[in-house]
């Protein structure tokens, strides 16, 4: 009686999320193969496997059917997942292997089918001739009505569940999970978390280039770094203002901007082509005019 009780859990339907996700990883595993087979010929002649690149596909993908569908009854994808194909041409709703035909055709739909198509590409792509134009034309129709088929099983499977490729419902072959799936706990506080997150980050990256920095960080050193005003003459810039107001050296180039205090001109310049409207950090006084230090007060600067 457990046995039998195993055997239908066995057997319970596969999320279509889960089935279209074996596809994908089979794709992604045929494609390292590939790359990984051809960079060992990297030292070779280029185009040395092109005449036979849809041969060594076949036999790469043989390899990967003898050692997954033949022997596992399942791919590398459904294996990650832990699915398996069943026989749903079996009358019993026990888990029942695939046969040895149907393992056999789908080695022929998928494979075969495959390097037939490459093949007869490459054999009819410069011909020329009438005869192998009206070939070329019913491959091609034939090959589109396959899409056309895969197309239409596609959306039948997006309805019922069931047979995710055409080659599937052929051969009357279903994925099943290879144990019973335990009730999955789904936490949302981790997601809650992130979302909030993101939602606070991309406001940020919204908001930041509207607030004028520069002049934030000004204002508030101004605020911290209060000034005594000083009376305004010549000597007092000399004796007082030996530093550059924003970069704290030594004044390059000297300049005021009619307050009290001394800029490098490099400095001051940047940052008023920055922001039309600055103000001195330390008095708040916004910039009239960009003047240059008289000579004589330079050489006080200098001996003071």
């Amino acid at each position: 009686m457990s046995s039998s009780v195993g055997n239908e859990k066995s057997v319970s339907p596969v999320l279509r999320i889960s089935q279209l996700d074996a596809l994908e990883l089979n794709k992604a595993l045929e494609q390292l193969v590939w790359s990984q087979f051809t960079s060992c010929f990297h030292g070779f002649k280029p185009g040395v496997l092109s005449h036979i690149e849809p041969e060594l596909k076949a036999f790469l993908w043989l390899l990967l059917w003898r050692f997954t569908i033949y022997s596992k009854n399942a791919t590398v994808g459904q294996a990650i997942l832990n699915i398996q194909y069943k026989n749903n041409l079996s009358q019993t709703e026990k888990y029942q292997p695939l046969s040895k035909h149907q393992k056999l055709w789908y080695l022929i739909f998928t494979v075969g089918g495959r390097w037939l198509e490459e093949r007869c590409y490459d054999l009819f792509s410069n011909r020329q001739l009438q005869s192998f134009c009206k070939i070329k034309y019913y491959l091609n129709f034939g090959a589109g009505l396959l899409k056309l088929c895969g197309l239409v099983n596609f959306l039948i499977f997006l309805q019922k569940g069931t047979f995710a490729t055409l080659t599937e419902r052929i051969l009357g072959i279903r994925s099943v999970f290879c144990k019973p799936q335990s009730v999955r706990q789904v936490g949302f506080e981790y997601m809650n978390r992130e979302l909030l997150w993101h939602g606070f980050a991309e406001f940020l990256i919204y908001l930041l280039p509207l607030i004028n920095v520069q002049k934030l960080k000004l204002k508030i050193s101004s605020w911290c770094l209060p000034m005594a005003s000083l009376p305004n003459n010549e000597n007092t810039l000399a004796v007082h203002c030996k530093e550059c107001s924003l970069c704290g050296e030594w004044p390059t180039m000297p300049h005021t901007i009619g307050c009290l205090h001394v800029f490098c001109y490099y400095c001051i310049k940047s940052n008023y082509l920055f922001d039309m409207y600055f103000t001195c950090p330390k008095c708040g006084l916004e910039v009239h005019s960009l003047q240059p230090l008289k000579y004589k007060i330079e050489m006080t600067e200098f001996h003071a």
